[in-house]
Protein backbone atom coordinates (compact mmCIF):
# COMPACT_ATOMS: atom_id res chain seq x y z
CA UNK A 1 0.00 0.00 0.00
CA UNK A 2 3.02 2.24 0.37
CA UNK A 3 2.94 3.33 4.00
CA UNK A 4 5.41 2.31 6.69
CA UNK A 5 3.00 0.01 8.53
CA UNK A 6 2.50 -2.21 5.47
CA UNK A 7 6.14 -2.69 4.51
CA UNK A 8 6.24 -6.09 6.17
CA UNK A 9 4.01 -7.53 3.43
CA UNK A 10 0.90 -8.12 5.51
CA UNK A 11 -2.35 -7.41 3.69
CA UNK A 12 -5.28 -5.05 3.85
CA UNK A 13 -8.67 -6.78 3.98
CA UNK A 14 -12.37 -5.94 4.01
CA UNK A 15 -14.79 -8.48 5.47
CA UNK A 16 -18.57 -8.47 5.48
CA UNK A 17 -19.76 -11.14 7.91
CA UNK A 18 -23.41 -12.03 8.47
CA UNK A 19 -24.22 -14.34 11.39
CA UNK A 20 -26.99 -15.06 13.88
CA UNK A 21 -24.25 -15.13 16.53
CA UNK A 22 -24.08 -11.32 16.39
CA UNK A 23 -27.62 -10.97 17.78
CA UNK A 24 -27.55 -8.98 21.01
CA UNK A 25 -23.87 -8.03 20.63
CA UNK A 26 -22.66 -4.46 20.36
CA UNK A 27 -20.38 -3.57 17.45
CA UNK A 28 -17.25 -3.75 19.60
CA UNK A 29 -18.16 -7.24 20.87
CA UNK A 30 -18.76 -8.39 17.29
CA UNK A 31 -15.34 -7.11 16.24
CA UNK A 32 -13.67 -8.76 19.22
CA UNK A 33 -15.27 -12.09 18.28
CA UNK A 34 -13.91 -11.78 14.75
CA UNK A 35 -10.43 -10.88 16.00
CA UNK A 36 -10.53 -13.91 18.32
CA UNK A 37 -11.50 -16.17 15.40
CA UNK A 38 -8.60 -14.82 13.34
CA UNK A 39 -6.15 -15.51 16.15
CA UNK A 40 -2.50 -15.01 15.22
CA UNK A 41 -3.38 -13.93 11.68
CA UNK A 42 -3.84 -10.39 13.00
CA UNK A 43 -0.12 -10.27 13.81
CA UNK A 44 1.23 -12.50 11.03
CA UNK A 45 -0.87 -11.93 7.88
CA UNK A 46 -3.20 -8.97 8.36
CA UNK A 47 -2.06 -5.36 8.56
CA UNK A 48 -5.45 -3.64 8.23
CA UNK A 49 -8.94 -5.04 8.57
CA UNK A 50 -12.23 -3.33 7.84
CA UNK A 51 -15.19 -5.19 9.34
CA UNK A 52 -18.92 -5.05 8.70
CA UNK A 53 -20.62 -7.51 11.06
CA UNK A 54 -24.39 -7.91 10.98
CA UNK A 55 -27.18 -10.30 11.81
CA UNK A 56 -29.15 -11.67 8.85
CA UNK A 57 -32.02 -9.28 9.69
CA UNK A 58 -29.69 -6.27 9.82
CA UNK A 59 -28.09 -7.29 6.56
CA UNK A 60 -31.46 -7.70 4.85
CA UNK A 61 -32.67 -4.34 6.15
CA UNK A 62 -29.50 -2.65 4.84
CA UNK A 63 -29.88 -4.33 1.44
CA UNK A 64 -33.42 -2.94 1.12
CA UNK A 65 -32.40 0.61 2.02
CA UNK A 66 -32.44 2.85 -1.08
CA UNK A 67 -28.93 3.88 -2.10
CA UNK A 68 -27.20 1.12 -0.16
CA UNK A 69 -24.73 -1.25 -1.74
Amino acid sequence: IGHAGARDGRGHFIVDIVSDRFAGLASLARHRAIYAALGDMMSTDIHALSIRAATPAEHSAHARTPGSA
